[in-house]
Parts: structure tokens; sequence; C-alpha cells
């Protein structure tokens, strides 16, 4: 799929209008162009995440995220039935995501209790993608209600954000610091 910007500015925006991937025109408040900038905004989101110390062989597939959430954002920027083949997100890349989980898991103590952001800063930005994730999913699954998206969007965002926590937790252990974790009434006593 070859892509040729010659010119970034359309002039299509200045009204609040946009093109959504088949070229039909809605407005910028639109639900489906919420959705897709919510999961511009999660890319975003992780190229600083990718400026942090992480564990070996991390950036590489952080990378590789990255790539897929511009495909998850050109999924939902053609509507369903629209005419051609378009980019769609696959089972394939949630299993994908759910084997990273897994394996990272695996070298991790078991939780007794919730954990707050923070420990490292890659820890910390990790939550921030882990919560921006969650709103990039909530915008999707408000879409859903109202109009047909691919079949494995919701879950690879689902699946994702579990991920960045299991990242979080694993960017503090990859350098000895423990989980921050949740101190009901934090630590004070009420009257």
């Amino acid at each position: 799929m070859a892509v040729h910007l010659t010119r970034i500015y359309t002039r299509t925006g200045d009204q609040g209008d946009t093109r959504l991937g088949d070229m039909s025109l809605v407005r910028k408040d639109n639900l489906r162009v919420n959705a897709y900038g919510e999961v511009d905004e999660l890319n975003a989101v992780l190229g600083v995440v990718r400026l942090q110390e992480l564990p070996e062989g991390w950036d590489e597939r952080l990378g590789q995220v990255q790539n897929e959430l511009f495909d998850l954002g050109a999924d939902l920027a053609v509507p369903m039935g629209a005419e051609g083949s378009h980019l769609r997100i696959t089972g394939a890349q949630v299993t994908s995501i759910e084997h990273w989980c897994d394996e990272v898991n695996a070298t991790l103590a078991p939780l007794d209790s919730f954990v707050l952001p923070g420990g490292t800063a890659a820890a910390a930005h990790m939550h921030v993608a882990r919560t921006v994730c969650r709103r990039a999913e909530r915008a999707t699954v408000m879409l859903s209600d109202h109009e047909e998206i691919g079949e494995h969007v919701i879950a690879y965002l689902n699946r994702l954000s579990d991920l960045f926590f299991i990242l979080a937790r694993g960017a503090n252990h990859a350098v000895g610091r423990p989980d921050v974790l949740w101190v009901p009434g934090g630590g004070t006593s009420h009257p």
C-alpha cells in the first residue's frame, strides 16, 4: 500500500468537516472520527513511551504495535461495506498481543493489591498509554453501538491496555523496582 502525501493541508476541515477513508464527508465530531482520533493519540503516547529506558527487545515490539495502531486507525477510518479491499485488524494480531502479555506476566509476582502508576519513568508512561488505550476503547465501543466496525478492533484495544499494564509492571521489575501499590485511604486515618 503506497501512500503519497504531496500537500498536508486540504482546507476541508476549515468548516469542521473531514473525509473518511472511503472519501465520504463527515463532521469532525463524528463518532468514527473520534474513535480513530483516540487511537492516533495512543500512537503518539507510544512514541513517548519508546523514548524511555526499556527492557531489551521492547522498543522493536512497541514499534510493531505502533504500526498496528496505524492499521487499526485505517480500519476505523473506512466504514464496513465500503467498496474495495481495506486494511482490517486480524485475530492473529490480537493473539500476538496476548502472547506478549503472557510472556512478560510469567516473570512477575502475583498481585495482592491494585497498582498505582509510578516506579520508573517507563512504567509511568506505560500507565499513561494504558489509560489512553482505555479511552480509545470506550470511543470505539460507543461507535460500535451505532455503526458496524471491524470484528477484532475492540478485542485488540482491550488486550493492548492489558499489555500496557503488564509492561508497566515489567519495566519496574526489569530494574528491580517494586510495584507501587495502592494503600486504601492513602495510608492516613480518617475520622
